[in-house]
């Protein structure tokens, strides 16, 4: 939230001061540590660190938690907070200046070949730990085995009360959203509105809004289509590509293919009403209509 409220002011801002700005952010969530040692997450879940050196060999079966030492709570701010910083802030200069590119032997591309080999060799060793956290539940990042600090229950025997109400209520909603996703693309919405209109309103509807009126060289699904304050409706309306449907209106052929893929295979004819499933290609029409228009354009031309 706030690289957006920064990115808004001044978008530079975010980019330049980006680190400085997590840093800073880190430092405030890590000072929990120093007064109760525990950061607040680990706190909202009745977690805290304590000193596991105090707990090795035959000490462990010692009841009482052995608090961090100063040492401890600042060493494990400046290896969180200071070490990611620093990394960062090494790394986009590296990649800011191109160091990788340069000569095998000059010291700055020998300097981003470690970074590479230490990043890698940091990625290991935090998978191992993991994997041995996984196992013994001791220490669950590097910087705790380092420091030898290990998170606990801050109180071991609690009285909860329990309330499966709010997780009832976000389990139904989840299945229902997952339904919805699910079924969604099932549904042709477009159909089931037409369909839903022809059940409910009346046929005095449907036949006050038919374009029989329409002259037959005028596709009825452009002239539809067209905005109202289009003076070049008309014009701009024309039959493209005409195909003849079953109930013997024109229409383009992208106009009826696309309502016909649309409504799932049948369709209402907006000049008559009727219901349209096939639909076939005016060959012979199309070819005297081109014949017309050459007549027409040959009585067109001056005389020389």
């Amino acid at each position: 939230m706030l690289f957006a409220k920064l990115y808004i002011l001044q978008p530079q801002i975010k980019q330049t001061f980006e680190p400085e700005l997590l840093a800073i952010l880190h430092f405030i969530y890590r000072l929990t540590v120093l007064e109760s040692g525990a950061t607040y997450g680990a706190q909202l879940q009745n977690l805290k660190y304590r000193n596991e050196k105090q707990h090795w060999g035959g000490l462990q079966s010692i009841t009482k938690d052995s608090p961090l030492t100063t040492f401890q709570k600042f060493a494990y701010i400046a290896m969180t907070v200071g070490g990611q910083y620093i990394w960062i802030r090494i790394s986009r200069l590296v990649i800011a200046q191109g160091w990788s590119e340069l000569s095998e032997d000059d010291p700055r591309n020998i300097f981003w070949k470690v970074l590479q080999k230490v990043e890698n060799i940091y990625k290991t060793v935090s998978l191992l730990n993991f994997l041995i956290f996984l196992y013994d539940g001791k220490y669950s990042t590097l910087t705790d085995r380092i420091l030898s600090i290990r998170l606990v229950y801050a109180r071991r025997i609690m009285n909860r009360q329990v309330s499966f109400e709010f997780l009832n209520r976000q389990l139904v909603w989840h299945a229902f959203t997952e339904f919805l996703l699910f079924i969604m693309p099932l549904i042709n919405l477009r159909k089931l509105k037409n369909l839903l209109k022809r059940k409910l309103l009346p046929e005095s509807y449907f036949r006050s809004n038919l374009l029989d009126f329409l002259p037959t060289h005028i596709c009825a699904i452009c002239h539809e289509n067209q905005s109202a304050s289009n003076a070049s409706a008309v014009i701009s309306s024309k039959v493209h590509n005409p195909y003849e449907t079953n109930c013997g209106h024109k229409y383009c052929y992208f106009c009826i293919k696309t309502k016909l893929l649309q409504e799932g295979g049948t369709w209402q004819c907006l000049r008559c009403g009727a219901e349209v499933k096939e639909i076939k290609r005016l060959l012979e029409k199309l070819v005297e209509e081109e014949e017309e228009n050459d007549r027409t354009n040959k009585g067109k031309q001056p005389a020389r």
